[in-house]
């Protein structure tokens, strides 16, 4: 019973290596790629206000979700001011670069396309940590499981 206990306890302790390795692995991607958004966005030096947002948020750099999303909806709303839809905007025609309203149009599309997407990335990110951090608990756990159950094995009655 006791080799049984032992091999069992060397088994979580290989399970607890591995989610700890894979936790810390989640952890890193997380927040180096947390910061490297932070940093591009930074970069960019885009506050909301300078796409019009007035509040308490106006003069927040865009450089987290929250703020990518607001400067998004924002960019969002201004290019529905110019035309509902694509569709809509091209109202049967094609795309003409050399028409300032459709270069507009498709400008605020990527722009808004790039905010959508830094505020996706930001919550891959949370998510990565979140998960890294759950693993390495788990690891913890699992190690202090193996610990005890090692030292019940060791122990003759």
């Amino acid at each position: 019973m006791n080799k049984t206990i032992r091999k069992l306890s060397i088994l979580i302790f290989v399970l607890a290596g591995i989610a700890l390795s894979m936790g810390v692995a989640f952890l890193y991607q997380g927040v180096s790629k947390n910061i490297l958004l932070v940093n591009l966005m930074k970069q960019e030096d885009v506050r909301l206000s300078d796409l019009g947002v007035t509040g308490p948020m106006a003069n927040d750099l865009i450089d987290s979700a929250k703020t990518a999303q607001t400067a998004g909806d924002t960019v969002r709303e201004h290019r529905h001011s110019i035309a509902p839809t694509y569709k809509d905007l091209l109202a049967g025609g094609r795309y003409d670069p050399s028409n300032p309203k459709d270069l507009t149009y498709a400008q605020a599309l990527n722009l808004e396309n790039y905010l959508y997407v830094g505020a996706l990335s930001f919550g891959v990110t949370q998510v990565a940590m979140a998960t890294g951090g759950f693993m390495v608990v788990m690891a913890i756990a699992l190690g202090a499981i193996g610990f005890v159950l090692f030292t019940l094995a060791g122990i003759k009655k």
